[in-house]
């Protein structure tokens, strides 16, 4: 009996479950043997929740719980009982006149609610908090590497303009020098430090610095048939890169597995299956050989 009580599978609940980041991270959980609880808005919602029922193992080990960022206590019963809990969840609306106000201080008080949640619950031994690089290299002038110790100018965010909260403009800019990460080495990532006892503290989860031009030249090499543009108005081609790295997780024994064409390809073949793109692997013809924007 109490070989049967240790071998028991942890219980842990995964806040925002029903998005891309937690439903995947519900799926390799319950690959493992854990007990999942997955907090979402509206169980009831079967367009929206669907996919985490029909998960590998789901009709065992997974329970759908209703909680809302925005209401206190509304994740007591969810985390109690509860011995790790993964706060994916976050407010998103793009369209927002009142970030501020709608989107970040929810977002703080959220997680304020998240950790008094896990207090209460006095079971919860790890909290495991998805951050956002948003809070690492917000600032006027970028630096050629970013780590843990980086925070962004709260300064420089209140006195400009966000590119996620501007609307009818282009965006090449979120990705001029971008950093990038498989979603199961993410999940992967949350899993480990969750299950290493020495881990804490900020771990930056990257394993791929790129800018707009080297992706460019990437997918016009790997997949010519969608004429993606070579050159971008207003960006040097010898734009350096911006790198966040990862040394301190990797430190701690994580590998990541996959490549930056691995991810792009994934994204393309899901959108060719879906319709989104055509399957066509054709070279476009000539005309608008070297795309430009």
């Amino acid at each position: 009996m109490k070989d049967a009580a240790a071998a028991a599978p942890d219980t842990v609940c995964i806040t925002g479950a029903a998005g891309f980041i937690g439903s995947w991270l519900a799926m390799r959980l319950l690959e493992r043997g854990y007990i999942v609880r997955a907090t979402v808005r509206d169980p009831g919602n079967m367009k929206k929740v669907k996919h985490l029922l029909d998960l590998p193992k789901a009709e065992t080990n997974l329970t759908l719980w209703k909680a809302d960022l925005g209401e206190e206590g509304s994740f007591d019963e969810a985390i109690q009982g509860c011995s790790g809990v993964f706060h994916v969840a976050t407010p998103m609306d793009f369209e927002s006149k009142d970030p501020e106000n709608e989107v970040i201080k929810p977002t703080i008080n959220g997680v304020l609610s998240i950790i008094r949640s896990c207090t209460k619950a006095k079971t919860v031994k790890r909290l495991v908090f998805t951050s956002s690089a948003g809070t690492v290299n917000a600032q006027e002038h970028q630096q050629p590497r970013y780590d843990e110790n980086n925070w962004s100018d709260l300064d420089f965010i209140y006195a400009k303009k966000m590119t996620g909260w501007v609307r009818n403009e282009p965006h090449y800019s979120i990705i001029k020098q971008g950093q990038f990460v498989h979603l199961d080495d993410l999940c992967e990532s949350h899993i480990f430090l969750y299950e290493n006892p020495k881990a804490e503290g900020r771990y930056i989860c990257s394993s791929h610095d790129a800018t707009i031009f080297d992706l460019a030249k990437m997918m016009r090499e790997k997949w010519p048939e969608y004429n993606v543009p070579s050159e971008f108005k207003g960006f040097d081609e010898n734009l350096p890169t911006v790198s966040f790295s990862s040394e301190k997780l990797i430190g701690m024994g994580f590998k990541f597995k996959y490549s930056l064409e691995d991810m792009f390809r994934g994204a393309i073949d899901t959108c060719r299956e879906k319709g989104l793109l055509p399957y066509s692997k054709e070279t476009p013809p000539n005309g608008n050989a070297n795309g430009k924007v």
